[in-house]
């Protein structure tokens, strides 16, 4: 199963430019998401703490990617009491934002995935499809690092190589693909930033996504796992 089919939202209309959505959509850091995401983290809390330590998510493979394995499901919130309707910014209230905890087993932290991420990248999944369909194999090409290629962006009809607006900053975040034929979003320009700006205690072997989620509340999807080596965010061999 594509990783990509694991969320449930629109298919956007194929974008035949190397950006997969334009910065204009973007609201990033809004305080707004802040406040929403305290009060979710507070309802989550407080359910599990009357439940157990049961947490209100909905049920995923078990080899579902890490930050796409524990969406919310807001509706055990609203039956226990502890929330009304689902945030305004949440996919279930017709928002950008899937909300999702990380780290169940320890302090089962709320944060966001982007669902514009999601559907860019099931856009250009399509393509990816239709080209390993007629080709009998993925279109990759020049290879990044181990299992990770990027693409043959020209035979898929594209007119650059495929960039995602990155949910942290106002860069571009490079798309690639690895030998299963699922693509993969490069957050290595984020984690390089954080490395070198915020205090952290990770070390060569950690898996360093997390540094992510520290500093920010989106959790970085569709993502391989990196460490640390010589002070930069390098890819991990292991999977995730």
């Amino acid at each position: 199963m594509r990783i990509l089919k694991l969320l449930s939202v629109p298919i956007l209309l194929f974008i035949l430019s190397g950006c997969l959505y334009p910065q204009s959509e973007m609201k990033k850091n809004n305080p707004t998401n802040q406040e929403q995401l305290k009060s979710v983290q507070a309802s989550v809390s407080q359910y599990q703490e009357q439940e157990s330590g049961l947490l209100p998510i909905k049920t995923k493979d078990e080899d579902t990617p890490p930050f796409l394995k524990y969406p919310l499901d807001f509706s055990k919130l609203r039956e226990s009491g502890l929330m009304g309707e689902a945030p305004g910014n949440s996919f279930e209230n017709g928002g950008h934002y899937q909300y999702i905890i990380i780290n169940p087993d320890e302090e089962a932290e709320v944060k966001v995935v982007d669902l514009r991420t999601t559907e860019a990248l099931r856009s250009l999944q399509l393509k990816v499809d239709f080209y390993e369909n007629e080709n009998e194999y993925p279109p990759l090409n020049n290879k990044v690092a181990k299992g990770v290629y990027d693409l043959k962006y020209e035979e898929m009809g594209l007119e650059s190589a495929p960039t995602i607006d990155s949910p942290y900053s106002e860069q571009q975040l490079p798309v690639y693909i690895n030998e299963r034929g699922e693509l993969l979003v490069d957050y290595r320009k984020e984690l390089y930033r954080l490395l070198e700006e915020e205090e952290h205690s990770y070390e060569e072997g950690d898996d360093i996504r997390y540094l992510l989620t520290d500093y920010t509340p989106f959790a970085p999807a569709y993502s391989p796992a990196y460490t640390i080596e010589d002070g930069e965010p390098v890819f991990m061999e292991a999977e995730s």
